[in-house]
C-alpha cells in the first residue's frame, strides 16, 4: 500500500472538515461523523476503525483540527490505551463490541491496574477474579485510577490463578464500572483537582467474553497497555479543543460550537502541555519580565531548550522503524518527568517570588504555578522513573535483574506487602 504523505493528510482532513463541520451539531453527532470517517483514532488499524497511520501523520491531522478550531476527537484513556490494546489482543467480536463506542465518545474508560500494595511491583496485585459459570466475580481495591469517576468501562487486571507465578496468574478484563459493588472515591491532589480515584470492587461481575487475550495472559496484555501509555506520554501532543467522553460526563448533547468557543476563551486552569510551545511562552515571559539578560536564566533556558530538542528527536526516531531500540517509550516517559521538573525550576527563576502565589493571584506566568504543583506527578504515574530505568537497564542494556525469588515461585508462596 502506498505510504500517504503529511501534505496529503493535511489536505484530506482539511477538506473533510470544510464539508462536515457545523457548530450546531451535538458532540455525539460530531464524534460519530469523525468515527465514520475513521478520523477519531487514525493510528488504529483499519479493521479497528482507524487508518493505520503513523504518529507523525496523526499529529498532522490534529494540527489541521487545531488550525481549523473545531472540536477534536474524544480524549481519555479509552482512546489512548483501551482501543489500541483491544485492537492488538482482542477478538473480532471484542473489537466490534468495545472499540466503536470509544471512537464515537459514547464510553469513557479508566485503568484499573495499581493497588495499595502493588504500585511499582504491579505484578504483586491481589484483586481476585473467580469464575462463576460464564461470568467472573471480582473483589479487590484499585488506586490512582484516572477518570474513574466518569468512566463507563475499565481496563481491569486481576488474579485468576494464585497457584501460578505472579506474572502468569493474571487476566485482563473489559470491566463495566456502572454496576452494583463498584465504589469510586476521588482523591484530591495539591493542585486542587481530583484526577485520580480509589476504586473498591465488591462482588463485581464481568462476562467471560470480556476477558481480553485469554485467561492468565493478562500480564502480556497489560504490558501492551503500558507501552501505549509510555509512548503517548513521552511523544507530546497537539492541543485541540476537546471535552470529556462517556455517558456520565454529560457532554455528549452539548453544542460543539459552544465548546470550541469556551475552549478558546478559557485562558486559565489546567496543566500546560510540556514541549516547544511552552518553551516559547517561557522565553516570551522572560523577555517581558526582563529576565532574558540574566546569565543564570539564559544558561538554564539553553539547557531546557536542549532537553526539549533531544526529546523531540528521540520521538522522531521512535516514529520510524530505523534504529529502534525498544526503549524509546521508556526514554520519552523519563524525559517528560525531567522536562516538568526543568520547566518548574526555570519558570520559578523567571517569575521569582510570584512562584509562591496561587495561579489566580499571579499577573504574569500563572502557568508556572500549575506546572510547579503538578510536576511531582509525572515521575510517578505511568510507571515511576525508577521502574523506567529498571526496564531500560534489564531489558535493553542486559544488566542483571534485582535479586528476588525465582520467577517460577507460585504467587501464594510469595511474601505479601
Amino acid at each position: 500500500m502506498k505510504e500517504i504523505s503529511e501534505s496529503e493528510v493535511t489536505n484530506e482532513v482539511s477538506d473533510w472538515i470544510d464539508q462536515n463541520w457545523n457548530p450546531d451539531l451535538t458532540v455525539a453527532e460530531w464524534w460519530q461523523l469523525m468515527a465514520d470517517a475513521k478520523l477519531s483514532h487514525t493510528m488504529l488499524p483499519e479493521e479497528a476503525g482507524g487508518r493505520g497511520w503513523s504518529r507523525a501523520l496523526n499529529h498532522a491531522a490534529l494540527r489541521v483540527i487545531a488550525e481549523k478550531n473545531v472540536l477534536g476527537p474524544p480524549t481519555g484513556l479509552g482512546m489512548m490505551l483501551a482501543a489500541p490494546t483491544i485492537a492488538a489482543h482482542g477478538t473480532e467480536e471484542q473489537i466490534a463490541a468495545f472499540v466503536p463506542k470509544i471512537l464515537n465518545g459514547q464510553h469513557a474508560w479508566c485503568q484499573l491496574f495499581s493497588e495499595p500494595g502493588a504500585g511499582s511491583d504491579l505484578a504483586g496485585l491481589q484483586c481476585k477474579a473467580e469464575q462463576d459459570g460464564d461470568e467472573w466475580v471480582i473483589n479487590g481495591q484499585k488506586v490512582w485510577t484516572s477518570g474513574g469517576q466518569i468512566a463507563d468501562m475499565g481496563m481491569l487486571i486481576a488474579r485468576t490463578d494464585p497457584d501460578l507465578p505472579k506474572h502468569q496468574g493474571i487476566s485482563y478484563f473489559a470491566f463495566s464500572m456502572k454496576q452494583k459493588g463498584v465504589d469510586v472515591r476521588p482523591l484530591t491532589e495539591m493542585t486542587g483537582r481530583a484526577l485520580f480515584n480509589e476504586v473498591f470492587i465488591t462482588d463485581g461481575r464481568v462476562p467471560d467474553d470480556s476477558l481480553i487475550g485469554g485467561k492468565s495472559n493478562g500480564w502480556r496484555v497489560a504490558n501492551s497497555t503500558l507501552m501505549f501509555e509510555r509512548s503517548h506520554l513521552g511523544s507530546g501532543t497537539i492541543p485541540v479543543p476537546t471535552t470529556m467522553p462517556g455517558s456520565i460526563a454529560g457532554q455528549l448533547q452539548r453544542r460543539v460550537g459552544d465548546l470550541v468557543s469556551s475552549s478558546r476563551s478559557n485562558g486559565r486552569g489546567g496543566t500546560p502541555v510540556i514541549g516547544p510551545r511552552l518553551l516559547e511562552q517561557l522565553l516570551e515571559l522572560s523577555r517581558k519580565l526582563g529576565q532574558d539578560k540574566n546569565p543564570v536564566v539564559r544558561d538554564e533556558m539553553m539547557k531546557l531548550h536542549t532537553l526539549v530538542e533531544v526529546n523531540r528527536l528521540n520521538m522522531i526516531r521512535a516514529k520510524t522503524n530505523a534504529n529502534r531500540t525498544g526503549a524509546e517509550g521508556n526514554i520519552g516517559k523519563l524525559m517528560m518527568s525531567e522536562l516538568y521538573r526543568r520547566f518548574r525550576e526555570v519558570g520559578n527563576k523567571v517569575i521569582g517570588a510570584d512562584g509562591m502565589l496561587a495561579a489566580s493571584e499571579v499577573d504574569h506566568g500563572s502557568w508556572v504555578n500549575e506546572v510547579t504543583m503538578f510536576s511531582p506527578a509525572p515521575s510517578i504515574y505511568g510507571g515511576t522513573d525508577q521502574v523506567q530505568r529498571n526496564i531500560i537497564g534489564e531489558r535493553i542494556l542486559g544488566l542483571p535483574k534485582e535479586p528476588g525469588h525465582p520467577k517460577e515461585t507460585p504467587f501464594v508462596e510469595l511474601p505479601k506487602n
